[in-house]
This record gives structure tokens, sequence and C-alpha cells, in this order.
């Protein structure tokens, strides 16, 4: 009898191990996609002759279509489970590619608008089942994973970037360099997806299970204080991170004089800088607790921010931009998984958390680019540096008492 659960205790990990490989590689695609993108916003502004308002405004198709996506996502994968819903977030992310480009090379707005709405559905989407598949793996393997698959999501936009670093410079097409990045993120999807758990977040089918769950969901979970923490924790380092996806190019260029090849490799630097910190966060969340650590990354990500936004010597802001990487690199998977192992109904904590973050995708493109319109980038800033300040003060309230010693993730049955 000992002999066959351990052999099943066995399957079950070497299981869950080739789930977290499948994660990894998707996970990479929405990196590698968005940092695409993001490096040639200089070159796709001026195909459509926009002002830094009116990218803001083409930006804002990327916001509803993240929040299209996650508002969505939680009630799908409640009814058919993650893996559908992660192949319909990528297909949708594989056909934003080619639609940025072609919109871009006719100039039109609203084509490239289109383009980063089916890029937000499937990326906003798409996350959310993925968090709720990383968070399953994470609570059966028992250690740190969430960090590790959110650093697949930064080493991603690395490669994305220093191809858009390259096409950039050599002056390649934007479309024929989107259309490749479509066939690479095709490619691995269609290995990766068949690894990913098809029960995975779906609810009974039983009518009375699904309302006892849906009443849990939307009652006691909104009245979880701790939880409600936590989701503000993720909106505030969600809005670190995405200011940079979205305007960390234009900042450069536009905020500090940087050239539009300079200001893509800036980019690819906080880039490099959230990788490093997803691949190495693990160790610390095992060592200080999720508390600590989410607490001192928003420290550094705010510092990152103030130089950013007050130094004057271009060397300093493009260094300054180390610290924000690794601040925010942190925030998001190491707040998701705190908020799995907040309780039961560990998939509906997620996907809560998740949704409260993604906020941050709705409101921050267009408010930072009406703000940076009138007052300029580097002025704009300053909203998502009063947020990160923020995050640290509620930081040590997620958690009563982090662990030192080990990583424990309660069992959410």
């Amino acid at each position: 009898m000992c002999t066959f659960v351990q052999v099943n205790d066995s399957h079950v990990h070497a299981d869950a191990r080739l789930r977290r490989a499948a994660l990894f590689a998707l996970f990479f695609v929405p990196g590698l996609g968005i940092s695409s993108w993001v490096t040639r916003t200089p070159a796709i502004r001026d195909l459509l002759v926009a002002s830094t308002a009116e990218v803001g405004l083409v930006l804002l198709g990327l916001s509803v279509g993240s929040m299209a996506g996650i508002l969505s996502s939680g009630a799908l994968v409640a009814r058919f489970g993650t893996r559908p819903i992660v192949l319909v977030g990528t297909l949708l992310t594989v056909l934003s590619m080619p639609t940025i480009g072609w919109g871009a090379a006719a100039g039109e707005p609203i084509v490239v608008a289109a383009g980063l709405f089916l890029f937000g559905t499937g990326m906003g989407g798409g996350e959310v089942a993925l968090n709720v598949e990383g968070a399953d793996v994470e609570q059966i393997l028992g250690r740190p994973v969430l960090p590790a698959l959110h650093g697949f999501f930064s080493l991603g936009t690395v490669v994305g970037a220093t191809a858009g670093i390259v096409f950039t410079a050599n002056r390649f097409s934007v479309v024929n360099h989107l259309l490749i990045v479509g066939a690479i993120a095709t490619v691995i999807l269609v290995v990766a997806i068949r690894s990913i758990s098809p029960g995975v977040g779906k609810l009974a089918r039983n009518d009375a299970t699904r309302s006892a769950a849906s009443q849990r969901g939307v009652g006691s979970l909104m009245r979880d204080g701790r939880l409600l923490i936590i989701g503000a924790v993720v909106l505030a380092m969600a809005l670190a991170e995405g200011t940079a996806n979205d305007w960390l190019p234009l900042l450069m260029v536009d905020g500090h004089g940087f050239n539009a090849a300079l200001g893509s490799t800036i980019y690819a630097v906080f880039a490099a800088s959230m990788t490093i910190g997803r691949f190495c966060g693990g160790w610390f969340v095992t060592r200080f607790g999720r508390a600590a650590v989410l607490c001192a990354s928003a420290i550094a990500g705010a510092a990152g921010l103030a130089i950013v936004i007050f130094a004057e010597n271009q060397v300093a802001a493009g260094a300054a931009v180390i610290l924000w990487g690794l601040g925010a690199s942190l925030g998001f998977p190491v707040a998701l998984s705190a908020a799995g192992a907040s309780g039961v109904d560990s998939a509906a904590r997620v996907s809560l958390v998740a949704t409260i973050g993604y906020v941050a995708f709705l409101v921050g493109p267009p408010v930072l680019g009406f703000l940076g319109e009138h007052f300029g980038l580097r002025a704009a800033l300053i909203v998502p540096l009063v947020f990160v300040l923020a995050a640290a003060l509620l930081a040590p309230r997620i958690s009563q008492r982090p662990s030192r010693r080990s990583y424990h993730v309660p069992d959410p049955r």
C-alpha cells in the first residue's frame, strides 16, 4: 500500500512538472508579443502620425480588451476550465500581431487599436486562466512556482525587445516583424496546449454546487479584507509594470532625449531586470515570506520610478529602470500566490485578485497619455509612484505570520 501511494504521488508530481513546463512556454508568448509591439511604438507612432494623447487613445484598445478578457475569464474558467480559455486567449494574441502591423503600415489608428484589443482580450483572459493553472501547480509541488512562470513572461519580453532593437536599428518592416512573432507564437501554442489540464478551475456541474460556489466568490470573497488588500497591492504593482510596458520607450525618447534605438534598449534593460527578479524571487519568498518580499519590491520600484521622474541625468534615468524592473518583478506573481493560498476556493481568489490588478491596464494607458500630453510623460509617472508607495505600506498586512524558514501553501480543500 505504501509503495502504491508513493508511486501515485510521484506520478502526480511528474504531471505537475510537465504542466509547469507547458506554462513556462505559454507565459513566454504574451511577453514576446507585448515587447515586440512596444519596442516598435516610436515607429508605429510615426506611421500613424499621432500625438502622445492620440497614442494613448490607441492604447485604449489594449485597456478595453484587457478588461473584457479578465472580466469574462473567471466565469469562463469556472464553466469550461483553464485549457480552452488559455487556447482561445493565446490564439487572439497570435492574431493581434499581424493586425497591429497592418494597421500601422496603412496609417489606420482604428486598426491598430483593434489589434491591441485582440491582444488585450487574449492576454487578459488567457493570463487569468494561466495564473489559476499556475496556482494549482504551485499547491501540488508545495514551493514557489508563479514567480518563475512570470519570469518566462519577462524572458519573452527580453527576447522580443532584443529583436525589436535589432529591427528598429535596421528599419525592418513593422508588418514583417509582427508576422514573424505571430508565427513563433503559433508553434509554441500547438506544442504546449496539450499539457494543460482540462479540468482545473472548472466548477461542478451540479447547479446547487455551482450556486453555492458563486455565492462564496461574489459574497464572502468581496468581504475578505485581507484579500482586498492583496488586490490593492496587485493593482499598484501591475500599474508600475504596465506603465513601463506601455510607455517606457517613448518616455525615454520624449522625456530624456534618447533616440528610438536607445529607448528600446532601455526597455530591454527593464525587461531583463524583471526577468532576473522573477527567476531569483522564489528563494527570497521561501526565505523571508511573501509580505516582506512585496514590501521590499514596492520600495525598490518606487525608488526607480522617482529617479526616472526627477533625475535630469540621462545615465541616472537609464540606470534607474533596473531598480524599477527589479521592484515591479515580484509584485504581481507573489501577490497572486498569496491570494491563492489565503483560503478555500483558490481559483476564485486568484481570479478576483487578478481582475482587480488588471484594472491598471484599463485606466493606466489613457490616463498617463492624457497627463503626458499636458504635463509631460515624466510628470505623469507620479501617479504610479504614489500607488507603489501605497503598496509598500499595505504589503505587511497581507500575511499575519510570514515564515522565514519554509514556503507553505495551505491545502485549499
